[in-house]
């Protein structure tokens, strides 16, 4: 059950007010030099994750991610490196893919042209990363985390609704370009609206209404919407803790997956009820989305019903759910 007035809120309210009093400066120059007006928003991102995220992780901005077999991606505004990161790389302006935990593109105001950009990098990058095999998790997803970040967005008008402007664009680039569920974006986070998030099934059960009536079972992927919700006190701000704590909240859980020194912080932060509450939608996979070998025994599981254990489990990676 979520602290209303848990310290934790207070501190993350105070940073969404310090993003919004951020995006209202840096656009009074936005006309004047858009170029800087672009590096000061990546900066305040950048900032915020130097100041949640342990101090071993390194945030850079700026770069390009290195496949193995020398293939660079597009250029990313904001790269998390991992703690064993090579230090003489640092000021390099390729980044390892290996050695790269998460990567963000930033925009100052959200427009829709910038979801379907999104996606399409995040689809580049994660082939970037060869497919791992062995169990649900690592199967079904990629090694890098990477998301869309933004101070604010373009649908403010008094007839607009920005969520139905952000939502149906984000799940039709994931329609139309994410062709495993290895490539899914992980995150949209729009500091004064909404972040949406990843979801991922392993194993589904879906009734096959069009045919025999027969249970059938599949893989899911979809993304959860977690909203700021209205102030009950006036203040603008008071709520937008739900917006970046949803974000690093999750951010901390997707990594804490690869690395385990983060799962007691992760844990910490999903328990205190600060991602609140969502709502979503889901994408079905067929199981062949899995090597034969995981695919028979997530199916030998499902008849044992052994999912009914390894649901309770933490960060074990024959779970159903991978958030």
């Amino acid at each position: 059950m979520a602290q209303t007035n848990h310290e934790l809120f207070d501190f993350l309210s105070s940073v969404c007010r310090e993003l919004a009093e951020e995006y209202d400066r840096i656009q009074k120059r936005a006309t004047e030099d858009s170029g800087n007006a672009g590096d000061e928003g990546e900066e305040n991102w950048a900032a915020i994750m130097r100041e949640w995220l342990p101090p071993t992780y390194q945030i850079v901005t700026r770069g390009r991610i290195l496949g193995h077999r020398g293939i660079a991606s597009p250029q990313v505004d904001v790269i998390v490196l991992k703690p064993t990161y090579p230090k003489y790389l640092l000021n390099k302006k390729l980044y390892l893919a290996g050695g790269v935990a998460a990567a963000f593109e930033c925009k100052l105001t959200l427009k829709a042209k910038h979801i379907e950009e999104a996606v399409a990098n995040c689809v580049e990058i994660k082939r970037l990363f060869e497919p791992r095999r062995g169990t649900p998790y690592s199967e079904f997803t990629s090694p890098i985390v990477y998301g869309l970040l933004a101070h604010s967005h373009s649908w403010k008008g008094e007839k607009s609704k920005p969520l139905d402007n952000i939502i149906p664009k984000f799940e039709k680039a994931d329609k139309s370009l994410v062709q495993h569920p290895r490539e899914v974006m992980d995150f949209i986070c729009v500091a004064d609206l909404v972040t949406v998030v990843a979801q991922r099934y392993s194993y589904f059960v879906v009734p096959d209404w069009a045919g025999d009536r027969q249970m059938k079972a599949s893989a899911s992927t979809g993304y959860n919407r977690y909203d700021q919700g209205e102030s009950k006190d006036g203040d603008p701000h008071r709520n937008s803790y739900q917006t970046v704590g949803t974000f690093l909240c999750y951010l901390l859980r997707f990594m804490a997956w690869e690395d385990p020194s983060l799962r007691s912080l992760a844990e910490y932060f999903h328990r205190t009820g600060i991602v609140g509450n969502s709502t979503g939608s889901l994408r079905l996979w067929p199981h062949t989305v899995f090597t034969d070998e995981v695919r028979q025994k997530l199916l030998s599981m499902r008849q044992m019903s052994d999912f009914n254990i390894i649901d309770t489990l933490q960060w074990d990676e024959w779970a159903i759910i991978f958030t």
